[in-house]
């Protein structure tokens, strides 16, 4: 019982978005892939199909096999936490329904695949993870390499390769993170300074003396 109680919850949206894309998996088994297809799954298809739209935000808790979830949760488990305590839990909840939204509407209006997966919100994780050791007004050179290595590296995989992996969510998902850790830490990048202005109590310096 003592160990139990020293258990934490201790990045909830993390691992609520783990335990939910285990629960989505689990239920694509027993359906024979059913749910995943009708839900967990993103593909262009009429606007007037409500499930259309939360396709849009709920692929993400997609996975094809246990292979396929475990690749990606391995790395949202690791890093996740960290970001999550970072920026706090509203703004990750915000940061993964922006990267689902944006690839899943690309998807949606330029390609006629189904995408499904959590592999998107990896690399937005990993391009925002560069950012949390940022000093202020010092862009450092991990950021940089990330960058170059991970998106350059997919944008090179979706010209040369033929598979089924989506280069896209990747590509999409790491820029993604790269502008939303620019914007959470704009002020320290830019070396922002908060001017402080004091006021004087009333009679003080304003010739309001009583």
């Amino acid at each position: 019982m003592k160990f139990i109680k020293k258990i934490q919850y201790n990045s909830p949206v993390i691992l609520t978005y783990a335990l939910i894309s285990l629960a989505a998996l689990g239920l694509g088994r027993l359906t024979n892939g059913e749910s995943t297809r009708l839900v967990f799954s993103v593909y262009r298809g009429p606007l007037t199909d409500p499930l259309a739209y939360v396709r849009l935000f709920a692929y993400v808790a997609g996975h094809a096999d246990l292979p396929h979830y475990l690749n990606n949760f391995l790395i949202i488990l690791l890093i996740g936490p960290v970001l999550e305590e970072k920026y706090g839990s509203r703004n990750t909840v915000f940061m993964i329904l922006i990267t689902a939204f944006v690839t899943g509407a690309v998807n949606m209006a330029f390609f006629n695949t189904a995408l499904l997966g959590a592999s998107g919100i990896v690399f937005m994780l990993i391009l925002l993870g560069s950012f949390v050791n940022l000093k202020k007004g010092r862009i450092p050179v991990t950021l940089l390499l990330i960058m170059a290595v991970y998106i350059g590296r997919e944008i090179a995989d979706g010209i040369y390769l033929a598979d089924n992996v989506s280069q896209l969510g990747h590509v999409i998902g790491g820029f993604c993170g790269a502008l939303l850790g620019f914007f959470l830490n704009k002020d320290i990048l830019f070396d922002k300074k908060t001017e402080v202005i004091s006021e004087s109590p009333p009679g003080e310096g304003d010739g309001s003396g009583l």
